[in-house]
């Protein structure tokens, strides 16, 4: 594979980085935070890769490097061996360029100003933790506080067939035509797809501020690489962080299908919508797919209904085959929030007035031990139902596509989900079907199973 070496300098901020600041990006033995600052890079510049093995992705570019050259009057990026194809000409693509310095910038904050000892940001606690993800995301320049609610988070996978995709991208462009901005996890697929369709709707309506938010974390970049649309992206610290600023910062959510990753994001909508303290803030939440998604949606809503219950289940509404439809009842229900947020008020920039449990804040770390003492059973209230499922799936993500998960998974075996035989039977026919329908990794790849079911 051809690469090209370059040095650049920033694109409107980070012009300036204190000498401790790069002596951090420099410093090989810091916590790993130049590593993290590396495979970040890399799948920036891979942008449009047909991969999603990060482990594939590291060593086809074993040679590849980037360091910050400081100096008095500001700081470049030293980058050996990029991938040629995130050049045009022998020069770096310009929305490429920026999602580095956005790299940049997260790492150190989150590193600077959240994960430090003596933080301001009481990490133990569920306030202090929402406080965290309000302030990475007002770094970002994320947050606006002048402007209507009209961002809608949309979910699914990087893995779908060609009629999923051109279905997101209809209702993409039909959000686009009513003034609606778009969030994703910023990566292909189902998240491309919404962002390219409302891209061509917002130039029809001449519009030229249309926001394409993409939100990541480190262990899910390399498989789902920011797509080009992406023009405001951000690097949260972890996967419980991602979520919570998905749903504090968006107005509503369009779910379309995808694998473990998006039943990972349903069940933890679903958790926080059913908490006793939010059973009155409107949260618009739709499940959408083309005629060849229906029997995907009765797979999820069944196994919702067989879980969690008929009242998760009237939390959401399934909308086959009809863009316009989810497009205008968005529209309609954001309405609804924006009122709710007025008469309450809150920010419409930062929904602060949603209650989430803590045990949807804390960090889960996929270990075989820790999926093994999943608590997994009916005997319990169906919001921490949910949250325990959610973390099964979450480990199921890390052992597709996470460095760590994978090498465990190399090392141990695959993890063991142990709970209810009658949950656990569900789960293992919902999984399978995602097996078959080739949604756990992208077309091409054989699928070998990470986990094993025990009931």
């Amino acid at each position: 594979m051809s690469t090209i070496d370059t040095q650049i300098s920033p694109v409107g901020s980070l012009e300036v980085l204190s000498k401790a600041e790069a002596a951090a990006l420099l410093d090989e033995s810091q916590a790993g935070l130049r590593e993290v600052f590396r495979k970040c890079s890399l799948a920036v510049l891979n942008c449009g890769s047909d991969k999603d093995d990060i482990k594939s992705m590291m060593n086809l570019h074993k040679d590849f490097d980037i360091r910050v050259i400081q100096r008095e009057r500001g700081i470049k990026l030293d980058i050996k061996g990029a991938p040629e194809h995130a050049f045009v000409d022998g020069k770096l693509i310009k929305g490429i360029h920026e999602h580095l310095f956005a790299v940049l910038r997260d790492i150190l904050y989150i590193n600077n100003e959240i994960n430090r000892e003596n933080s301001v940001f009481d990490l133990q606690t569920s306030g202090g933790i929402t406080d965290a993800v309000f302030h990475i995301l007002r770094n970002a320049g994320i947050l606006k506080p002048k402007q209507d609610p009209n961002l809608v988070v949309c979910w699914g996978g990087h893995s779908i067939g060609s009629q999923e995709y051109l279905y997101t991208k209809r209702v993409g462009y039909e959000l686009g035509l009513r003034a609606m901005d778009i969030c994703t996890g910023c990566g292909p697929g189902a998240m491309k797809g919404p962002m390219k369709g409302a891209t061509i709707a917002h130039s029809k309506q001449r519009g030229t501020s249309g926001r394409y938010l993409g939100f990541t974390e480190p262990g899910i970049i390399a498989a789902e690489a920011p797509n080009p649309i992406v023009n405001n992206l951000v690097i949260l610290p972890d996967i419980e962080k991602r979520l919570e600023a998905f749903v504090r910062a968006g107005h509503g959510i369009v779910v379309f299908p995808g694998g473990a990753g998006t039943a990972e994001e349903i069940l933890y909508i679903l958790g926080i919508l059913m908490h006793p303290e939010n059973k009155h803030a409107p949260f618009p939440l739709v499940f959408t797919g083309p005629k060849e998604s229906q029997a995907y949606f009765e797979q999820i809503d069944q196994f919702i209904r067989q879980t969690l219950g008929d009242e998760a289940a009237g939390l959401y509404k399934i909308i086959i085959d009809d863009a316009q439809q989810v497009a205008a009842y968005m529209r309609d229900e954001i309405t609804k929030v924006r009122e709710h947020r007025k008469s309450s008020s809150d920010a419409y920039y930062f929904n602060w007035g949603l209650k989430i449990d803590p045990i949807f804040q804390e960090k889960f770390i996929p270990t075989h031990e820790n999926v093994a003492n999943l608590q997994i059973h009916k005997n319990q209230e169906p919001h921490e139902l949910a949250a325990q499922l959610r973390r099964a799936f979450s480990a199921i993500v890390a052992g597709n596509v996470k460095l760590d998960g994978i090498t465990a998974i190399k090392e141990h075996g695959p993890f063991v989900i142990e709970g209810d035989a009658s949950i656990m039977q569900k789960m293992d026919k919902l999984l399978e079907s995602f097996v078959v329908q080739q949604r756990m990794k992208l077309p091409g790849t054989k699928y070998e199973p990470c986990y094993r079911i025990k009931s």
